[in-house]
């Protein structure tokens, strides 16, 4: 069906899934810890200097 290569195929596509995927829970952990540490630095008052209050 898919030819002589179909194991090399099969598995370049689950490794690209993996790093995909990888990547993908890489961005929303760090986007959730940085999240953390903004509202930690806001509790303590300091203030984003791109923000007009």
């Amino acid at each position: 069906m898919i030819g002589p290569h179909a194991d090399f195929i099969i598995a370049s596509y689950a490794l690209t899934a993996f790093v995909v995927a990888a990547l993908i829970a890489w961005v929303v952990l760090d986007y959730a810890s940085q999240r953390r540490v903004l509202g930690d630095l806001e509790e303590r008052g300091v203030t984003r200097r791109s923000r007009k209050d």
